[in-house]
């Protein structure tokens, strides 16, 4: 560049776009105040077509009325957009795409819109960029995905802007910090306007306009599982888990995924936990959300600390009580954060266990199905192996002896546990099991680089079904593997497949283990070994603290 030309140069052109849709946006505005009849007119004025936008969808916490706002705007003014948003929630996350105002999209987690959005990817109407984890979606918000403009969600604010986003605070910290100091306009809706809030955590000097919304903000009860719901066959992997993983490896730092056997986990604590004599050896340092299914290990003292994500419904009044347990501010409530606690549940877990789909011959997982894509949330930050770990433990030092014995103790990485747990028949009596993951014939008809894999093969190290545990870590082949998995597959097409000669073979070498190899008797997998049975049983375990959403209740 030559000298008059760099003479020439502003060096803020950013920041002289972003304060000139600042003044666009005072039309409409009170200070920094937007009545809720303006709020269409404020995006139009300040949003301009081809905007990378993030709207505030989190998996629980919803900018619902701002998303209802753009869904409304005049697409001859704002179109094209490049949505980039952690979750694809609610039917105005796609709405947007059906008008034409929004184009392309990067996202994590879509669960309630998956078929939706699965028509739709394969209909032409969105041009995807990836489906991200939260954390790698969040880190791309400071580089190539920075928002001009992001549309969040706060419980209150005051009139100059400083919001307190209340026990939900989630993503809003990350995509505020990635949009302001990047020369970006922070829109927030609000519960609402008070003289003073109750926690400053977001400043004010980040925030451009305010609304109140009609009503509050919507919030999924996403992590409330329903313990009437739980089987016995969920029950045996429980036990299956707790005393072939949980015990042997003395894992006290963990997070839980999402689903009905690890809720069974969390309630199998205080009784089969406690027969086995796990009480103050495992379980005892948690990165998850508030699982109102904890509330009985939490009671009976076997919890000593829990750092969230967000926040769960119902869930507030026990947090306050419990702030020995919980993260809290100074006005008792919850203090969640996504991407602090993602990155807790990365590098400072040594256990992860949940749920999956599908899982193929060599132990790749999806979420993914010829009809549903789900995203993946934070799944594969949980689920993988932290290769930047510089700290020991117990359980990571053992399983890094067991995947390779032969290397110098000094210089052997450890592993982080990796645990998929499962019925081999899902819904509808669907397996599991597959011998081909939906995933990559998704990625073949839509000419994707890379098939939207939850969790790959070489981060798992252990499958979890009621016929058995494998442990893949004692693996030495491809073989070894394919028929470790085969033979905890049971009757589906790729248990049936299995090398019976092979399998015994690796059951005798432990590296599948069935329930009597455990001392566990399938019959005592009994629905009387949870701590609680149902939601009420929650509701008397803490003492009348949690409050459980409507749908839940039933006397």
């Amino acid at each position: 560049m030559r000298k008059t030309e760099r003479n020439m140069r502003t060096w803020r052109e950013a920041r002289d776009a972003r304060d000139a849709r600042v003044a666009a946006g005072r039309a409409f505005a009170n200070h920094k105040v937007v009545e809720t009849r303006d709020v269409v007119a404020l995006l139009e004025a300040v949003i301009r077509p081809g905007d990378r936008v993030c709207l505030e969808g989190d998996n629980q916490k919803q900018a619902d009325f701002l998303a209802q706002c753009l869904a409304a705007v005049d697409v001859r003014r704002v179109h094209s957009l490049h949505m980039v948003q952690s979750g694809v929630v609610l039917p105005e996350h796609l709405d947007v795409f059906e008008s034409g105002v929004a184009k392309r999209l990067d996202y994590a987690y879509s669960g309630p819109q998956a078929s939706r959005i699965a028509t739709m990817l394969f209909g032409g109407k969105i041009e995807l960029g990836a489906v991200h984890t939260y954390l790698e979606l969040f880190a791309r918000y400071f580089l190539d995905l920075t928002p001009h403009v992001a549309l969040i969600a706060a419980v209150s604010a005051d009139r100059e802007g400083n919001l307190y986003t209340g026990p939900n605070t989630e993503d809003t910290p990350t995509v505020v910090e990635a949009t302001s100091f990047k020369d970006g306009l922070v829109i927030a809706q609000v519960n609402e306007i008070v003289e003073r809030v109750s926690r400053v955590d977001i400043p004010g000097d980040c925030v451009h306009f305010i609304v109140k919304s009609d009503k509050p903000f919507y919030v999924e009860p996403l992590f409330t599982r329903d313990p009437a719901a739980i089987t016995e066959s969920q029950i045996l992997t429980a036990m299956l888990a707790i005393a072939g993983i949980y015990a042997p490896y003395h894992v006290r730092r963990l997070n839980h995924g999402i689903g009905f056997n690890t809720a069974a986990i969390e309630l199998l604590l205080p009784t089969y936990g406690e027969r086995l004599g796990l009480k103050g050896k495992v379980a005892s340092h948690w990165a998850v959300n508030p699982h109102p299914t904890l509330i009985p290990a939490i009671e009976s003292g076997w919890v000593e600390q829990i750092h969230s994500f967000g926040s769960e419904v119902g869930m507030d009044n026990y947090i306050r009580a419990r702030s020995d347990v919980y993260f809290t501010g100074s006005d008792g409530s919850l203090r969640s954060n996504r991407a602090l606690c993602q990155t807790a549940g990365l590098y400072a877990c040594d256990l992860f266990i949940g749920s999956t789909l599908q899982i193929d011959l060599q132990g790749h997982s999806s979420t993914v199905t010829a009809s549903r894509i789900a995203g993946f949330g934070g799944a594969p930050n949980m689920g993988s192996d932290a290769r930047g770990r510089r700290h020991s433990s117990d359980p990571w030092l053992r399983a890094g002896e067991e995947a390779d014995p032969g290397a110098p103790a000094l210089l052997r990485r450890g592993r982080k546990l990796v645990v998929q747990i499962g019925e081999t028949f899902g819904d509808s009596h669907t397996p599991l099991f597959v011998e081909k993951l939906d995933a990559i014939t998704l990625a073949e008809k839509l000419r994707l680089d890379l098939a939207p894999v939850m969790i790959y093969a070489d981060d798992v190290t252990h499958i979890v079904t009621e016929e058995g545990i494998a442990n893949l870590l004692l693996c030495r082949t491809n073989d070894e593997r394919e028929q470790a998995i085969r033979g905890i597959a049971g009757y589906t097409d790729v248990g049936r497949g299995r090398d019976r000669k092979m399998v015994q073979t690796l059951r005798e070498r432990g590296v599948i283990r069935r329930p009597e190899d455990l001392g566990i008797n399938p019959l005592d997998a009994d629905r009387s070994l949870l701590a609680a049975r149902s939601i009420k049983d929650l509701v008397r375990w803490s003492g009348g603290l949690y409050e459980p959403p409507s749908r839940f209740r039933n006397w």
